[in-house]
């Protein structure tokens, strides 16, 4: 649900070894602190500070800070025209998908990029998989975003914020984890829970989301989705078997799947070829004018033929007004 798929840093709080000690300590007590200390494991991620090539893609972005999910949430706005939303991963940011923002300011699209809740900049101390897609959510709604790509569980997020009704023209998952259940074994099995403590764990995480992790499971999520999806995942993905993408794709009605090579989990992001078909896809999807152009590819505000007036798939100034940073 929200532990990072990448095994290295699925325990973050000391070395696997001490955390095991520590749980199995702890569960002599009562499997009830266990139970607490392990959610505490689970939900909460590390911060990522961005690298200072991220930082010179969003130079001349306008930073915000906005109130969505409940919580103090900082990004940054890019360009003009029909708005897409990065979606970071566990322990990630919304600079760590920079590479895809020259791209799609030269196709004429506008950028949002954002650190979900207890990630980077961003206020909170733990999350969880569906409050990263309430957030995503309530970004997308507050710009009037037409498409999103989602990294990892990011991609996860989206595709649940889909599913609970955020209408998009196109939908990106890069490397996304199949199911909740899958990465909630994989932390216990790793810090070395026992059953009952387990079954409290997941108790808790249930009460804390509201869903059952065996509902937050991409393939049946995506199965009624009308939303164009182009899912990426590489072949020789150490953290994300290929296998989860490939499965959702197949679920995804009319998904495209675009397998990679020799690009693992991270470098995908960077990826000359990824980026390409990336744009080429969510461009593709969006809803032009009959003069040719995107919906919004023009200053807001300054329709140059009637048909432009489509800028219903943007949202307007008043709409796109934030809190600056």
């Amino acid at each position: 649900m929200s532990v990072h798929p990448d095994k290295s840093t699925t325990v973050r709080s000391g070395p696997p070894g001490l955390v095991t000690v520590a749980v199995e300590a702890l569960e002599r007590i009562s499997p009830a602190l266990a139970s607490r200390f392990a959610e505490r494991l689970f939900t909460t991620p590390g911060r990522r500070a961005p690298r200072a090539w991220e930082r010179s893609v969003f130079a001349k972005a306008e930073p915000f800070r906005i109130r969505a999910a409940g919580t103090d949430l900082r990004g940054a706005l890019i360009g003009e025209g029909p708005a897409v939303l990065l979606v970071h991963g566990w322990s990630g940011g919304g600079s760590q998908l920079a590479a895809f923002v020259p791209p799609l300011l030269a196709a004429g699209c506008a950028v949002v990029a954002f650190d979900g809740p207890a990630h980077g900049a961003s206020a909170g101390r733990r999350a969880t998989m569906p409050e990263l897609a309430d957030a995503a959510a309530d970004m997308a709604r507050r710009f009037g975003v037409r498409a999103a790509i989602g990294h990892s569980l990011g991609g996860a997020a989206l595709a649940l914020a889909l599913h609970r009704g955020l209408s998009l023209d196109a939908a990106v998952l890069v490397a996304p984890p199949r199911a909740a259940t899958v990465l909630f074994e994989e932390f216990c099995a790793a810090i070395g829970l026992s059953g009952v403590t387990r079954s409290r764990l997941r108790e808790r995480l249930e009460r804390r989301v509201g869903v059952r992790l065996v509902d937050l499971d991409l393939p049946s999520m995506v199965g009624g989705l009308r939303t164009p999806a182009l899912v990426i995942h590489d072949a020789g993905d150490g953290e994300v078997p290929f296998e989860d993408g490939a499965a959702i794709a197949a679920a995804w009605p009319g998904a495209r799947l675009l397998a990679t090579e020799r690009l693992g989990h991270r470098r995908i992001l960077r990826d000359p070829a990824v980026l390409d078909a990336t744009r080429e896809f969510v461009v593709g999807s969006l809803p032009r004018c009959a003069c040719g152009r995107l919906p919004s590819a023009v200053a807001l505000g300054e329709p140059r033929c009637g048909t432009c007036l489509l800028e219903l798939h943007l949202a307007d100034r008043e709409g796109r007004s934030v809190a600056r940073a």
